[in-house]
């Protein structure tokens, strides 16, 4: 049974006090504990950023990659060896930024892992730019005049792209984002969850307050019913994107959709006579990497 101590890292996160991404980490480690998801068999890939070191602080395997690139280096991981639990965390800046076009690609893919999108509106790394999902109008020191760009809505670009698990989650509520992300991981297919993440650094308008005062969740109200595949009967997907889009006075987090649809791995015909990972190599690392040099 995998237990919080066996998750514990030497080194402690550097984030800032009160950063939402602490929330994000006990989550993770809260779901690993629930789904008692063995770290030697657990793969964390990030890309750049402040969160981007989650998988500094939690034990398991991890790969650091490039700014907007956790999700190739995630694929590739999945593909190699399907029976990983493969969860990918990145910032918006990461994921619906410089890395859109992977966004957009895995979810139409349906791989089987789960992207975790650490969701501050802001780039905090870079003290503070405007970023993909911050608010038209937001004065920062890249725009001090004002955002005039629209923001992205990820939730409604998962429902265009083919993710078949779609959620949003809040940092200051632990119990419902680890039930998001232990329901996504558990999904068999692409699980976006995207994770609103308070900067309490640098952005001073997306605060804990703001959320605390707005955010409801999809499962206390009847009248909501999470989406699934269109079909010839009443189709509740307009209704779930139409509450992607409700940004103001109230603001809804929890399960937008969900779908059973055959995963890319179980379709991927070079997967058919097993895992990549198993077949010996013909040639000596040394061999292949002098090649290159």
């Amino acid at each position: 049974m995998t237990e919080q101590k066996d998750l514990l890292t030497k080194d402690k996160p550097n984030w800032c006090p009160g950063c939402g991404d602490y929330g994000i980490l006990t989550a993770l480690k809260n779901v690993m504990v629930d789904l008692d998801l063995a770290p030697a068999n657990t793969v964390v890939a990030t890309g750049i950023g402040c969160g981007s070191k989650i998988n500094h602080w939690v034990k398991c395997y991890g790969f650091e990659g490039l700014h907007g690139r956790p999700l190739p280096v995630a694929s590739a991981v999945k593909l190699c060896n399907p029976d990983l639990n493969v969860v990918a965390v990145g910032g918006d800046g990461d994921g619906y930024g410089l890395g859109m076009g992977h966004f957009i690609h895995a979810m139409r893919r349906n791989l089987n892992m789960t992207y975790i999108v650490q969701d501050n509106q802001i780039y905090g790394l870079t003290t503070g730019q405007t970023s993909p999902t911050s608010d038209r109008g937001t004065v920062t020191k890249s725009t001090p005049s004002g955002a005039i760009e629209l923001p992205v809505n990820p939730i409604e670009l998962g429902f265009a792209s083919g993710a078949t698990y779609i959620a949003r989650g809040y940092a200051g509520d632990l119990p419902h984002l680890t039930k998001l992300i232990a329901d996504g991981i558990s999904h068999k297919g692409f699980a976006l969850i995207d994770v609103f993440q308070p900067c309490v650094t640098f952005n001073k308008i997306n605060t804990y307050q703001f959320f605390q005062e707005r955010v409801y969740k999809l499962e206390d109200d009847p009248t909501f019913k999470v989406a699934g595949p269109c079909g010839d009967k009443e189709c509740d997907v307009c209704d779930a994107i139409a509450r992607s889009r409700e940004w103001g006075d109230k603001i809804p987090i929890g399960l937008f959709y969900k779908e059973d649809r055959a995963t890319y791995e179980s379709e991927e015909i070079g997967l058919k006579d097993g895992r990549p990972v198993d077949v010996p190599a013909e040639v000596g690392i040394e061999e292949l990497m002098s090649e290159f040099m």
